[in-house]
């Protein structure tokens, strides 16, 4: 479905990513994992565009429709302090109105639907400026939903959120992938919640992909400490693998 062929990005003279290749299939979830300044985000900007790349990124072999073929959550978005939560939702049906058009009944539609699944409904009247940490990034996620695009790039959706809306909004992602065949490529902090939802995982470190597998074979003590370090573990669990953070005595 969605696929990245030698890419990479510099920025002046330090190349932060690259060269990667990852090809992720219709209806997959594909989990980034991988230390601070490893990649992830970069990689997720270089399929809109927001990034100048060396490389190419297709959508099943034709070049994406920009803001039709994907769906994007950034980590920090700008969200004008006047505007309501409706109206910041509708945003994301930008890409399917005409020049001039206004919005019609089917995109008011996947603004309720967006809403209701980040459990919103309350909140559209709601001036962004009141929301929480954690309310803004649901709202960020509802204007993505609302896209209705085949393909979804999340960057870090659960930053700011507690664990029971974390698994809300993951869960959430998981029945639109389930029953719309929604192809999701998220990068995670959370190597648990990572392992719990993705098919597979892609490990970036020094902006390459140092291993991908299934969730157990990439989410190992082996793999993961040369990138993380030490101060971690991992335990099997009947759900997959649980990193656990460990303390470093001094």
């Amino acid at each position: 479905m969605i696929l990245w062929s030698d890419v990479s990005v510099s920025y002046g003279p330090t190349r932060v990513l690259g060269p990667v290749s990852l090809e992720v299939a219709a209806g997959e979830w594909v989990g980034i994992i991988g230390p601070n300044g490893s990649g992830k985000s970069t990689m997720l900007k270089s399929a809109v565009g927001i990034v100048d790349f060396v490389g190419e990124v297709s959508l099943a072999g034709s070049l994406p429709r920009p803001g039709l073929d994907i769906a994007w959550m950034p980590q920090r978005p700008a969200m004008p302090d006047g505007m309501t939560v409706s109206d910041y939702v509708i945003l994301g049906r930008t890409p399917h109105l005409g020049y001039l058009a206004a919005e019609g009944r089917e995109d008011i539609a996947a603004v309720e639907r967006a809403l209701r699944l980040m459990d919103l409904g309350q909140f559209a009247s709601r001036p962004l400026s009141t929301l929480s940490g954690g309310e803004a990034q649901r709202v960020v996620m509802a204007r993505a939903l609302a896209q209705e695009a085949p393909v979804i790039l999340l960057d870090e959706p659960t930053a700011n959120l507690d664990i029971g809306h974390a698994v809300e909004v993951l869960n959430a992602v998981d029945t639109l992938r389930a029953t719309q065949s929604l192809t999701v490529v998220s990068a995670v902090h959370d190597l648990t919640l990572a392992g719990r939802y993705a098919d597979r995982l892609a490990l970036l470190s020094g902006g390459v992909v140092q291993a991908l597998g299934a969730p157990s074979e990439v989410l190992d003590e082996d793999v993961l400490i040369p990138h993380y370090g030490a101060g971690l573990r991992v335990k099997p669990d009947e759900d997959g693998p649980v990193v656990i953070p460990t303390r470093q005595v001094r």
